[in-house]
């Protein structure tokens, strides 16, 4: 490689480097303002001067708000369909469903902006993301309804619906996000330390694994 050749490597490796940098900003900043302004009250300004980016740069990278709004949305989204990996390796519902309690919590704590995005949205009748639910999360939940039943069947833990099971451990991992400030106030005012949280991911797996005769 000649040195031309080299110094433009390296260049665009910066360049990429960059930009992978600033969309992460902004996303994170657009969570925030979105959790908290919703998507009618966010405008593109807000969201920049959170980044502490011009304006431009927001449409540089997304073209609208809605552009903006739908990839917050997927983000969130994409994080909480791979919390359920474990389901496809798990020899049984204690090691799975407790590995998918542990990632949603996890997400719930380190991603609670997302959070509430998605449930202001869905709690609106889903005006933008409807078609996530009816296609993506739809495919997704009858996948892992299945791998439930298949532990049901073979006798590994009690003959609950696993449709219910999957609502109940969705309220329960996402309330730490979308009522984080209810938390937090009941915590004398303070968010939850990391030994608060092992022992919220110790009494949410006990209650349920319990529950479902997985343990």
């Amino acid at each position: 490689m000649n040195e031309n050749a080299q110094v433009s490597r390296i260049g665009k490796g910066k360049r990429t480097e960059i930009r992978r940098e600033n969309e992460r900003v902004i996303l994170r900043s657009a969570e925030k303002v979105f959790a908290e302004a919703g998507f009618g009250g966010a405008t593109m300004q807000l969201i920049a001067d959170m980044a502490g980016l011009p304006k431009a740069n927001l449409h540089y990278y997304f073209a609208t708000k809605e552009d903006l709004y739908r990839r917050v949305v997927q983000n969130i989204f994409e994080i909480w369909l791979h919390a359920a990996d474990s389901f496809d390796t798990a020899a049984d519902p204690a090691e799975g469903i407790g590995a998918y309690i542990d990632a949603k919590l996890e997400i719930s704590r380190h991603h609670p902006f997302g959070s509430k995005v998605w449930a202001s949205e869905v709690m609106h009748g889903a005006p933008v993301i409807q078609d996530y639910l009816e296609i993506t999360l739809r495919n997704w939940t009858e996948g892992r309804i299945a791998a439930i039943q298949r532990w049901v069947d073979e006798g590994k833990m009690a003959p609950v619906n696993p449709r219910h099971l999957l609502y109940m451990i969705w309220a329960t991992t996402q309330h730490y996000a979308d009522f984080g400030h209810q938390i937090e106030t009941l915590n004398a005012g303070k968010p939850l330390s990391d030994r608060q949280w092992r022992e919220v991911k110790d009494s949410v797996k006990t209650i349920i694994l319990r529950g479902i005769g997985a343990v």
